[in-house]
């Protein structure tokens, strides 16, 4: 059967920046395996396939497929798919903001959307999970020597741990940005060191542009993704990470560079909201960008 696509550029106001995303937007009468198959042949670090929604008060269903695996949750194919089927006509505004619903393998997922003079250009998605967290490895010359780096590079700010929103990510904070480019992924040491870990998000408060807050990179190798330029899920549990860390309640905003080391340079909006001394509420968004549109042949 011909399916019809589209491409995105995601946490960019740029094509051939930020995170590209592919997009099938009616996946029906696909079935996993056909997906994955799809998901291959894009090559992205992500595939999204479009359903009807199992509870009519939501707007879609997405099943979210990287190359090895389908993800539960990631930021970057729910801000991207959004963004597409506003672009595309697919799901109607209601004005310069219009809220929708994604239901994904963590629950339904709120999305705002920001389409000024009617034309989408930014989407905001709100966390479906309350963050979790685990403890990150001791060893700080262990954990350096992961990346290349020395036990000197790691920052003092924060410690390593575990956060998750729906998908863990090991955040090890650096001292620099110029720590943050040196760091390269030694497979021998981090199958040794993190073996039950698959992602890591390397964060600097050492930005490169005005206006941001900080500047993080996103390894996962033992996933086939060497690098990712723009992880919204990252950047989700990243507020977590970030939010437990404030010590008043209060709206904190920060602006995420990620990808710029691989010529994809990438903007993050994060917001995370406090109350009573928790966390409330974590919101990630972003620009994007169409990029193309056609037809898959499914066998």
């Amino acid at each position: 059967m011909r399916y019809r696509f589209a491409t995105a550029d995601v946490f960019t106001d740029r094509r051939f920046g930020g995170n590209p995303l592919a997009v099938l937007l009616d996946a029906r009468g696909l079935d996993a395996e056909q997906m994955m198959r799809v998901t291959r042949e894009f090559n992205l670090s992500e595939t999204v396939f479009v359903l009807p929604p199992e509870d009519l008060r939501h707007t879609r269903k997405l099943r979210i497929f990287t190359p090895g695996r389908e993800l539960p949750f990631a930021g970057h194919p729910t801000v991207g798919t959004a963004y597409l089927l506003a672009a595309l006509g697919e799901i109607a505004l209601a004005g310069e903001e219009t809220a929708i619903t994604f239901e994904e393998g963590v629950g339904p997922v709120a999305v705002r959307l920001l389409a000024p003079d009617g034309v989408p250009s930014f989407a905001e998605l709100t966390a479906a999970r309350p963050p979790s967290f685990e403890p990150g490895p001791a060893d700080r010359t262990a954990l350096a020597a992961v990346f290349s780096l020395a036990p000197e590079d790691l920052a003092d700010w924060a410690e390593p741990e575990i956060v998750s929103c729906g998908a863990p990510f090991l955040f090890v904070p650096l001292g620099d940005r110029a720590a943050l480019g040196r760091a390269r992924a030694r497979i021998d040491r981090w199958e040794t060191l993190l073996p039950s870990i698959s992602e890591v998000y390397l964060v600097t408060r050492d930005p490169e542009l005005p206006g941001s807050h900080l500047r993080a990179r996103m390894l996962a190798p033992l996933l086939g993704i060497a690098e990712d330029p723009a992880t919204g899920a990252a950047v989700t549990a990243l507020g977590g990470y970030l939010g437990v860390r404030e010590s008043a309640d209060g709206i904190f905003r920060w602006v995420v560079e990620q990808g710029f080391e691989m010529g994809r340079p990438s903007l993050l909006h994060l917001t995370v909201e406090r109350r009573g001394g928790e966390i409330a509420a974590i919101r990630v968004g972003g620009a994007a960008v169409l990029v193309s549109e056609g037809t898959i042949e499914v066998p």
